[in-house]
């Protein structure tokens, strides 16, 4: 099925972002001859008159690059209005003057025709913003040397056109916000000098849950609750849409981020203030990825980066190795876009893409929708990589006239591309770049797959389901075992639900959701899903209604088109009713079970499934009674639903036995290709895109009404349990305080491999008998109202109390799973909170042991906020994920990292001892440095501060503390 040709190098991306302070104001990325003719520079610093997207203001720490005096600006000015490339610049249309570019394609350099399209983007940003101060001609040099630096480090800097997020993340992001202006104010600078000075959109979709299901009024109901819920940090980001500038919100009940995104948000040709730029991106949810497939590179950060990026930091990133991926072949007339994304995604684990782009390639994109190209895209955080990038072609452009997009930007879109060298005809293989690595896929040999029972990486054909369910009960804990005992396999509870009699065993399907943009956004496979529904029910079949199934699509769209199309009964008659606009089955907001359910799977301690359309099944995120969760496509998730179990091999089982006891299989109801996009051509059409985006902003009448304040300064509740001031900043001054080093730290945490965000910094239930729990019970809340972690992010109290609570945590001082730690100075086992309260009030740093991929999973700020909060000056792994590590690095904890070779084990750590880190007073990027144990032992380790501006970062004790001290700066 695959194959594999050379590859250069191992070098890995990484991201950091230059400082900025309050002098001179940046312009938005547009730069050139317009900047110029405002009072600017070629793509430096407008003055004081500068427009509402250049409020921001840059300037290099002493240390890294000198410090500007006023006569330094003027002459920087003038020979930044100089930029080097400025000969470049012409009209788009020779009639129209007024509407330039730079035309990449004219630089004369026959290297640019070789690189990899995304590479391209990465050089038409750092040509258009020369400056000769943050960017330099030897900037561009390197990128267009791509294919010789690919055994190097080299760094180069890059603007993103626009900055995009969810509530979960956006939430702190305004809270931050909010906090920095207090300490900017604190410091006698300009509170209002923190505000976002590129466009920053951000959606409401993290929020709702499935409370409710299975009924007509299912979704007004959850929409309810949601709002009943979630008022207070509604009224907050109402505020924060008025207080900051470039802050648009996009209501609850609209749609999930990256779908509202890829149908509406997504530019792909920017043309602002007289330039035409390449629409790009970054976004404070991992799956922001999701938007390459039409084109437009983005990929996830932090919510601390991202806060950095929103207030004018360039990002500066390593070169990236680029995988090219080439699909040829045809898939099969049975196979959905699930079944090819989750084939790759296994593909590229095994290939190795960690923090390398990905592109696209061959003569198999062609026969891929942009919605097929999405899906695909969105998983690029499961395979590893930074960005899965499928440039621009008439399939594109095809698209973006299917939802609604006017003709005149199609125009200057396909026009500007085809002038720079960035539209592609994947059938024309002279168009081909190079690549670092270039691995193919056949999609003929494709086959119809989920995967599980714990990581979207491990793929498994659907006729080999049975067997692979049944090994993994027996097999040892792990990612593919559950280690049940061969006397309990065939255990079978019953249990009553709505007065008739039912049972469970090992397999058992308890919940089926469609949801998640990666699957809903995709008509082909939603339809699928309706024509499925469509002809169970006619043939007599149903779900058992203990099942707890749910539909939550990611926009208006998919509801418009699927009661157009007439199926939208046959979903509803089989318990899968629109519950909700919002991600909710797939990050964890799944609801409650039937009481009678759980007491069930408890009972017989039962490997009850779950099966969802989503892109992520990690341990104890998606209900903490399904302890096997598998990632399928949406007609999948109803055939499991109908069978009830994921114990059945559909080659040579019934699915199910109608009415009338006859048996039918699953290739009796399955759709093709054909039949999908028959109903697809007819029915899903430019003007229901048309109409729900024009309104999105508007429609949600609860939103309209709520009343926020108005005060540029927030006024601080100190009642409230969703929205309270971070301690970040307490005490913060203008001067820095030296790096000392770490003395006689205890181990708070000894974990194993692959340790997730989510391990980390839950977003699910906040069980009931837990640290965040108690804090909420003592302000007087009940269990109905503690919500969930990932909408209380803006409280910091709760969110330090639920750091490592997830329950399928394993910690190896306890030789289990528990949101449990051993106090080492007792020998008591405690929540890990407390433990850490404890070490805390005695004065003592901690430390966590981990090993390989530590901090995989989505881009969450609070997996290194909460950590910081406990008093975790370093984490020492084996290897960490790309965004983790540079959310450690943004709060100031120290990522340490074994030397090749080296483990835990191979030093026998046992985490008992106590730990000395010894920091030097002059640090260099990724330097070795020594640990001392009270054991006597020494061993060295490398500090993972990757650039110069990461070390910066660390001496201010964060990136954030870095921004107020320059932002105060009069």
């Amino acid at each position: 099925m695959f194959a594999s040709r050379h590859s250069l190098t191992n070098s890995s991306p990484r991201c950091h972002f230059f400082p900025v302070s309050s002098k001179h104001s940046a312009p938005p990325p547009t730069a050139g001859a317009a900047a110029a003719e405002r009072g600017g520079n070629g793509n430096g610093f407008l003055y004081e008159h500068s427009d509402s997207l250049s409020g921001c203001t840059v300037e290099p720490l002493s240390f890294l690059r000198p410090v500007l005096t006023v006569t330094d600006t003027q002459e920087r000015m003038s020979a930044a209005v100089k930029n080097p490339f400025n000969h470049i610049v012409e009209p788009l249309d020779a009639k129209d003057p007024k509407h330039l570019f730079y035309n990449v394609s004219k630089l004369g350099d026959t290297r640019y025709e070789r690189l990899p399209f995304s590479i391209r983007v990465l050089l038409e940003s750092a040509v258009r913003n020369c400056d000769e101060f943050l960017v330099k001609q030897s900037d561009v040099e390197n990128i267009l040397n791509w294919k010789q630096t690919q055994t190097q480090i080299v760094e180069v800097p890059f603007r993103p056109a626009r900055v995009i997020l969810q509530d979960f993340t956006g939430v702190p992001a305004v809270v931050d916000f909010a906090a920095m202006r207090d300490a900017v104010k604190n410091l006698g600078g300009d509170p209002e000098k923190i505000n976002p000075v590129c466009p920053a959109d951000l959606v409401i979709d993290h929020s709702i849950q499935v409370d409710f299901n299975r009924k007509s009024d299912s979704l007004q109901k959850n929409q309810d609750l949601e709002f009943d819920r979630n008022k207070e940090r509604f009224q907050f980001l109402k505020w924060g849409s008025k207080a900051f500038r470039n802050m648009r919100i996009i209501p609850p009940g609209s749609g999930i981020v990256h779908q509202v995104n890829l149908e509406y948000l997504a530019r792909v040709v920017f043309n602002h203030d007289g330039y035409f730029y390449p629409d790009s991106l970054v976004g404070t949810d991992s799956h922001t990825t999701m938007i390459d497939g039409l084109g437009v590179l983005g990929w996830g950060v932090g919510g601390i980066e991202a806060e950095a990026v929103m207030l004018g930091q360039p990002i500066s990133m390593v070169l990236p190795e680029v995988v090219g991926y080439r699909l040829h072949g045809t898939p099969d007339k049975l196979i959905t876009s699930t079944d090819i994304v989750l084939t790759v995604t296994k593909h590229l684990r095994q290939v190795g893409v960690v923090g390398k782009f990905v592109e696209f390639f061959g003569p198999g994109v062609a026969k891929l929708s942009i919605a097929d190209r999405a899906t695909i895209a969105n998983m690029c955080p499961e395979y590893g990589a930074t960005a899965a990038f499928f440039p621009v072609d008439d399939v594109s452009i095809q698209y973006l006239e299917q939802t609604g997009r006017e003709a005149e930007k199609l125009a200057y879109i396909t026009k500007y591309l085809k002038a720079v060298g960035m539209f592609r005809d994947y059938n024309d293989v002279s168009q081909d770049p190079d690549f670092t690595q270039v691995v193919e896929l056949n999609l003929s040999t494709v086959v119809p797959c989920c995967s599980g029972p714990k990581r979207p990486q491990d793929r498994i054909p659907v006729s080999d389901m049975k067997n692979d369910f049944e090994t993994c009960l027996g097999a040892k804990q792990g990612f593919k075992g559950f280690q049940v005992p061969p006397e309990r396999h065939n255990t079978v509870v019953p249990f009553q639900f709505n007065e008739k009699e039912y049972a469970l065993s090992h397999g058992s399907v308890v919940i089926a959701a469609i949801t998640s943009c990666t699957n809903t956004s995709n008509p082909s496979v939603m339809l699928g899903a309706g024509l499925l529904a469509k002809k169970a029910v006619e043939h007599g079949l149903s779900v058992k209604p203990y099942i707890k199934t749910s539909l939550s699509p990611g926009s208006g769209v998919v509801t418009y088109y699927l009661k157009e199309s007439g199926v939208m009964d046959y979903l509803f008659q089989l318990g899968f009713e629109v519950v909700g606009y919002g991600c909710m089955t797939c990050i964890g907001n799944s609801g409650p079970l039937p009481e009678p359910v759980v007491e069930a799977i408890t009972q017989g301690d039962l490997v009850a499934a779950g099966v969802l359309s989503g892109n992520r099944n990690f341990e104890g995120r998606v209900h903490p009674n399904t302890r096997a969760n598998y990632l399928a496509s949406p007609p999948l998730v109803i055939a499991y639903a109908i069978a009830g179990t994921v114990k059945i091999d559909f080659d040579k089982e019934p699915i199910a036995i109608n009415s009338e006891g006859k048996q039918i299989f699953l290739r009796d109801i399955w759709p093709t290709r054909e039949e999908i996009q028959a109903v697809e051509r007819t029915f899903v059409i430019p003007s229901m895109f048309q109409e729900v985006y024009e309104k999105i902003e508007k429609v949600n009448e609860r939103w309209n009404a709520l009343v926020a304040p108005s005060d540029k300064l927030y006024t601080w509740d100190p009642k409230s349990t969703y929205i309270k001031s971070p301690p970040f900043f307490d005490g913060l001054t203008r001067e820095l305080q030296p790096p000392k080093s770490i003395r006689d730290a205890y181990v708070l945490l000894n974990l194993g491999d692959s340790v997730t965000t989510d391990h980390i910094s839950p977003a699910g239930n906040i069980a009931r008998n837990s640290p965040a729990a108690r804090y909420l019970t003592n302000r007087g809340l009940t269990p109905r109202d503690y919500n969930s972690y990932g909408s209380r992010r803006g409280n910091d109290a709760v969110m330090a109390r639920g750091t490592f609570a997830n329950i399928r945590l394993f910690n190896k001082f306890l030789n289990k799973q528990a949101p449990q730690t051993l106090h080492l100075p007792t020998g008591e086992t405690l929540d890990v909170f407390d433990a850490a309260e404890r070490y805390q009030q005695s004065g003592v740093p901690l430390l966590v042991l981990a090993g390989k991929e530590y901090g995989s999973g989505s881009s969450r700020d609070w997996a290194a906020k909460g950590p910081f909060l406990l008093g975790i000056k370093a984490v020492l792994a084996e290897s960490y994920e790309r965004i983790h590590r540079s959310n450690l690095v943004g709060m100031g904890v120290i990522p340490l990292e074994y030397l090749p070779g080296d483990t835990a084990d191979s030093l026998g750590l046992t985490g008992k001892e106590r730990y000395t880190i010894i920091i030097p007073e002059q640090l260099t990027p990724r330097m070795i440095i020594d640990i001392k144990l009270d054991t006597g032992k020494t061993f060295q380790v490398r500090m993972r501060f990757d650039t110069d501006v990461e070390l910066a970062y660390f001496h201010h004790g964060g990136i954030l503390n870095y921004m107020i001290r320059k932002m105060s700066v009069n």
